[in-house]
Order: C-alpha cells, then sequence, then structure tokens
C-alpha cells in the first residue's frame, strides 16, 4: 500500500514548501526572514504559510533526512 501524497492538498510545488520549511528549521532565519528571501526569488509567499507549513511538515522532513542517512551508512558496510 502506498503512502497519500502529504502535498495533496496543497497549490504550491512541493520542491517550493520543502526549501521554506527546510531554511527556516536548518538557518537560522526568522518566518519573515524566509518570507523575504522567498521574495527575492520571486515568490510571494506569506510569512504565515510558511508557519503553517513549518507546522505541518516541520516535524516529516528531518526524519526523513535521518531516515536517508541511516540507509547510507548502512548499505556503505
Amino acid at each position: 500500500m502506498t503512502k497519500p501524497n502529504p502535498f495533496r492538498y496543497f497549490k504550491t510545488s512541493p520542491e517550493i514548501i520543502r526549501l521554506a520549511v527546510m531554511m527556516y528549521v536548518w538557518l537560522p532565519l526568522s518566518i519573515r526572514n524566509v518570507e523575504d528571501l522567498l521574495h527575492e526569488q520571486g515568490l510571494d509567499i506569506c510569512h504565515e504559510t510558511v508557519r503553517y507549513w513549518w507546522h505541518w511538515f516541520g516535524p516529516m522532513f528531518p526524519a526523513e533526512i535521518r531516515k536517508h542517512r541511516v540507509e547510507g551508512t548502512r548499505s556503505s558496510h
């Protein structure tokens, strides 16, 4: 059975959502700083949208990264 797509209800592309959330999680930026950086790239996304995405996807992305790291170390041995 396949997992449902977590992005299915969002109009914005998964790449942009992932970029915004990862900028907020991994860099010492405020949500408004992330909004400003996205605006400089031509993306008109409100800081409240970034906050919502972080709340929705924040735990999922680092878990995926850890999972891939563990799989990578297992396959190299």
